[in-house]
């Protein structure tokens, strides 16, 4: 593949192609109508040859070149392929990056999204006990609690009243911790109810330092004869105004944590997600 996409790179050899498409034809018209010198145009016809895209044949004094359409056929494919793979993953950027064009829109003042609420829900095919410890041991948090493209670098998490809370987060093909953070909060647990109910505040740190905003997590669970229901309010309280990139994540991404806390044990559950905003 790497020697076709480099014979096809050439514009001269491009054009070549699309001249032997229509039908095979001798090196002397062919560089005619490229309008190209002979010698040269026998090179880059052997480039293409060698790369497999055309094929010849000497008649007479004449050599003729065909294109041989499989490696074009292959070559369709693999893009097409790559297009389809691209698509899920164009969107939810898509998706960010309008969310994030509103909210630098809005944050025009500090306090611009206080008391914004977002809510979510997720059905597990687990118990609540099993859930619990899913979302309070740090072991377990880490497997889950971060969104797509992000792996947990530093995870802190005291499950009790007064308990701290530290999240780093640092890409996942980031392999030996060379590239700058992607993000990093520090906070504390406010209440907790064994397998019933722990909240928990938590602020993301801008660049300086200094917090761009406090993230009021309450996090509920209910038993039933399929398993648990979770349900997560997030509140925004003390935002600035350079906080609205981490807030135009919040949906996609910890939505995407959940997806994956979901997934990963309760395939197939359904979830939802509703967003409100005072």
């Amino acid at each position: 593949m790497d020697a076709l996409l480099t014979a096809l790179a050439d514009p001269a050899r491009w054009r070549l192609v699309t001249l032997v498409a229509e039908r095979p034809r001798s090196v002397g018209v062919l560089a005619q109508l490229a309008g190209a010198r002979q010698p040269q145009t026998t090179k880059h016809l052997q480039t293409l040859e060698r790369a497999g895209i055309v094929t010849s044949q000497r008649t007479g004094q004449r050599r003729i070149y065909a294109l041989e359409p499989g490696p074009l056929r292959e070559l369709a494919a693999a893009l097409g392929a790559l297009a389809d793979t691209a698509t899920g993953a164009r969107e939810a950027f898509d998706a960010y990056g309008m969310q994030l064009d509103a909210e630098r829109l809005a944050a025009q003042q500090a306090g611009w999204a206080d008391e914004r609420l977002f809510h979510f829900h997720r059905s597990l095919a687990e118990s609540s006990e099993a859930v619990w410890h899913r979302l309070t041991d740090p072991a377990l948090l880490a497997r889950w609690w971060a969104p797509e493209g992000l792996r947990i670098s530093e995870l802190v998490f005291e499950a009790r009243p007064g308990g701290r809370v530290v999240l780093e987060y640092r890409e996942a093909e980031d392999a030996d911790g060379t590239a700058l953070v992607a993000g990093r909060a520090e906070g504390v647990v406010e209440d907790v109810r064994a397998q019933e109910r722990i909240a928990y505040r938590l602020s993301p740190l801008l660049p300086d330092g200094s917090p761009a905003f406090t993230s009021h997590l309450d996090l509920s669970l209910r038993p039933t004869e399929q398993g648990t229901e979770l349900d997560v309010d997030f509140r925004i309280s003390d935002s600035t105004v350079d906080s609205a990139d981490f807030i135009a994540g919040i949906r996609t991404g910890f939505g995407q944590s959940l997806d994956t806390l979901a997934a990963t044990r309760a395939p197939g559950s359904h979830d939802t997600d509703t967003r409100s905003a005072t």
